[in-house]
């Protein structure tokens, strides 16, 4: 299996909500980080998946383009469209995300996305007030960790 066609069925694989078959295109030892979440490793990159199709509940559209892959590296654009918290507020990110690989597997998976915007759209006016401060990007991040924290013990 060619790159490219790792990037193609991890992606199909998240919009079919099947996350297993994502993470079987990860390397064991998987560094993922995006603005949300930070910088997360092996079974905790594994499990954010796990808890973001689980807690989705198959309200989750996900389309994506532009995959570019070579023999080291490769990139895609995809979309994740839900409906965010108690509020069920609109959210509809574009990401682009940038890969590398090692033994035929992504190793390393960045995801890139404005959280300003995000934030102006999950959070409403807070986070147009302040979706671009490191205070709210920290607190989101503690708010994940805490809720993958949890995911991940009670998967044990």
């Amino acid at each position: 299996m060619n790159h490219s066609d790792i990037i193609y069925k991890f992606y199909d694989a998240f919009a079919a909500a099947d996350a297993e078959t994502m993470l079987s295109c990860y390397h064991n030892q998987i560094e993922f980080e995006d603005p949300a979440f930070g910088k997360l490793k092996g079974d905790q990159a594994k499990n954010m998946w796990r808890m973001l199709i689980g807690r989705s509940k198959g309200d989750i559209k996900i389309t994506f383009d532009n995959v570019q892959a070579d023999e080291n590296s490769g990139s895609a654009h995809w979309k994740a469209v839900y409906n965010y918290g108690p509020q069920k507020r609109r959210v509809i990110n574009n990401i682009r995300a940038e890969f590398e690989f090692s033994d035929g597997k992504i190793i390393k998976h960045v995801d890139r996305f404005d959280l300003w915007k995000w934030s102006r759209q999950a959070l409403g006016l807070p986070g147009f007030l302040l979706g671009w401060t490191s205070f709210l990007k920290n607190k989101i991040q503690k708010q994940t960790g805490k809720l993958l924290k949890s995911y991940s013990d009670n998967r044990i």
